[in-house]
């Protein structure tokens, strides 16, 4: 495995915060690019804000808790209060992806990639590289190979042109 996939903890510097960030907007946009056919409103850069806003809120949870370190109180910053607070944000978005038009609903996978893409930008400012690059990988398969396999082999009745992909 080549060694920047592997797991670096916090930041050292304002560079690797940068290249970070970087990551974490290509990753979104990754995961976008796929939820930009036609029909579909959430796409390429939505998924890179939301990648990028997760982990630059990581990079600063991070940011807080070296600079706050232990103090005599006892308190400690905790930065997995930061990644609730990004699954909660990031959730609120996705919900605004979903409609519903009489008994049918439409959104539901584009906002499961947002989602996605909230934890790949919290991954990448974790510095959890390999994780984050591996969860993408996997989103690929799923909204690109496991569809052709839905509509052929399980019979889906979405059509490839439609936000009608429900799961």
């Amino acid at each position: 495995m080549p060694e920047w996939l592997n797991d670096a903890g916090p930041p050292g510097d304002m560079l690797e915060s940068l290249m970070r960030l970087g990551l974490a907007a290509l990753a979104g946009a990754v995961i976008g690019i796929e939820r930009e056919r036609p029909h579909r409103h959430v796409g390429l850069r939505t998924n890179m804000l939301v990648a990028l806003a997760a982990c630059l809120f990581t990079l600063l949870a991070f940011q807080i808790a070296i600079s706050m370190g232990d103090d005599e109180a006892g308190i400690q910053a905790d930065p997995v209060r930061v990644i609730e607070a990004v699954t909660a944000g990031v959730a609120f978005i996705a919900a605004g992806a979903i409609i519903r038009a009489g008994k049918d609903i439409h959104g539901v996978t584009t906002a499961a990639a947002l989602w996605l893409s909230g934890a790949v930008g919290v991954a990448f400012g974790a510095g959890a590289f390999g994780i984050g690059g591996g969860a993408v990988l996997l989103a690929l398969i799923v909204l690109t190979v496991l569809v052709s396999l839905e509509r052929h082999v399980l019979g889906s009745k979405a059509p490839p042109a439609r936000d009608d992909d429900g799961g």
